[in-house]
C-alpha cells in the first residue's frame, strides 16, 4: 500500500470541501472494499478523508417531501443496520433480503450504505494491475473481452468494458425506486434516482456513477410502496455464501384482484449497473400472476442480451431466474 494522508472530517460540508479540494483524496467509510483495492494497488488516492463519524446513519419515516411516507437511510449507516431495521423489515422486505445476500456478517457490520452503492467491480482484470483494464487505466484495452468472461456482462456493455456491478443491495434499491440524495461542498443538496446514479460503461468506463468528486452521498431515500407482501430477492452464485452473484433478481408486485397491478424487476450480475427489465415489468402490468405470464416476460426481457465467449448460460439463467423470482414473490417469498 502506498503512502497517503489520512483526515477527519467533522461535519458534511467540511468533508465535502476537503474531497473537493484535492482530486487523488478519497472518503474513508467502513473502508471493506477502498483498503482491499489499495492493497492491490488498483486505488491509489493520496489522501483518505475519515467521515465515519459523520451524523448520517439514521433510518426515518420521511416527513415530508416528494417521497412522504417512505423511508429515509442514512448514507454512513452500516449495512448490518438497514437490513434488521423493524421500517426496513416491515415496509422493504426485499431491500432486507438482498442486503443478507451479500457478502458475510463481519463485512456487513464494517460496509456503509453509501458505500455499498459506490463500491467497484470485482472483474478480476481488473484487480489485476499486470493485465489491462481501460477502468483501472483508460485506454489501456479491456483484458476480459477476450479473457475468461464468465462473470462478466450481458447488458449494456462496450467494446471498453464488460465488467459487472457487484453490490446486490443496489439492485433491491433499484425495484424500489429509491433516490440517492448527495451535498456537495457549498452545502447544496441534490437527489439522484438510483436508476440513475451508476453508469453504463460506453466510452468512460473508469466513472462508475454520475456522482461528482466533492459530492458526499448523506441519505437513500425509499418510497412508500404496496410491494411488501409479494417481493423476493433471488441470488444465483457458485458456493451458497461469500460469492458474488451470477444472475441475481429483485421481483417486487403489486396485485389489483387477480391481475397485476405494478411490476418492478431489477437484475444484477448482468450489466455495468443495476439493470431494470423494463421489458418484463411492461408485459407484466395488467396480466395475471402465471408461470406462463412470468415466462413471456422474462424472454421479452432477455431477447436482448449479448453474452459472450463464455457467458452465454446466463441468457438461460437470466429467463429461468426471472421467472422463479416472480414465482417466490407472488408466493410471498414462499416456494
Amino acid at each position: 500500500m502506498r503512502p497517503f494522508k489520512y483526515t477527519n472530517a467533522k461535519d458534511v460540508t467540511a468533508a465535502a470541501k476537503m474531497l473537493a479540494a484535492n482530486p487523488d483524496a478519497k472518503f474513508l467509510a467502513g473502508g471493506t472494499n477502498l483498503l482491499d483495492l489499495m492493497k492491490e494497488d488498483v486505488e491509489q488516492p493520496n489522501e483518505l478523508i475519515d467521515i465515519t463519524r459523520l451524523a448520517l446513519a439514521d433510518i426515518k419515516l420521511i416527513s415530508s417531501g416528494t417521497n412522504k411516507g417512505g423511508t429515509s437511510i442514512g448514507g454512513l449507516g452500516k449495512n448490518t443496520a438497514a437490513a434488521n431495521h423493524p421500517l426496513i423489515r416491515q415496509n422493504y422486505p426485499l431491500l432486507t433480503q438482498a442486503i443478507l445476500a451479500g457478502a458475510s456478517g463481519q463485512i456487513r457490520n464494517m460496509a456503509t450504505n453509501g458505500g455499498n452503492l459506490l463500491q467497484r467491480t470485482r472483474c478480476s482484470y481488473f484487480f489485476d494491475v499486470a493485465m489491462p483494464c481501460n477502468k483501472r487505466e483508460p485506454g489501456s484495452g479491456c483484458g476480459a473481452m477476450e479473457g475468461i468472461n464468465r462473470m462478466h456482462a450481458i447488458f449494456g456493455w462496450s467494446e471498453k468494458c464488460v465488467a459487472v456491478y457487484p453490490s446486490d443491495m443496489a439492485v433491491a434499491l433499484a425495484a424500489l425506486d429509491a433516490v440517492v440524495k448527495v451535498r456537495n461542498a457549498s452545502g447544496q443538496e441534490r437527489t439522484i434516482l438510483l436508476a440513475d446514479f451508476h453508469r453504463l460503461p460506453g466510452d468512460t468506463p473508469e466513472k462508475d456513477t454520475n456522482l461528482s468528486h466533492g459530492e458526499i452521498i448523506t441519505a437513500i431515500e425509499l418510497p412508500k410502496n404496496n410491494f411488501a407482501d409479494k417481493s423476493y430477492y433471488l441470488k444465483v452464485r457458485d458456493r451458497a455464501s461469500y460469492a458474488f452473484a451470477l444472475v441475481s433478481v429483485a421481483a417486487a408486485l403489486e396485485m389489483n384482484g387477480n391481475k397485476i397491478a405494478q411490476a418492478r424487476i431489477a437484475m444484477g450480475g448482468v450489466a455495468h449497473k443495476p439493470w431494470r427489465a423494463f421489458q418484463a415489468e411492461k408485459m407484466l402490468v395488467g396480466k395475471e400472476a402465471t408461470e406462463a405470464n412470468f415466462r413471456l416476460a422474462a424472454e421479452a426481457e432477455m431477447a436482448d442480451a449479448k453474452p459472450l465467449e463464455h457467458n452465454k448460460f446466463k441468457v438461460e439463467l437470466g429467463n429461468r431466474s426471472i421467472v422463479l423470482a416472480l414465482q417466490m414473490a407472488i408466493n410471498g417469498g414462499k416456494s
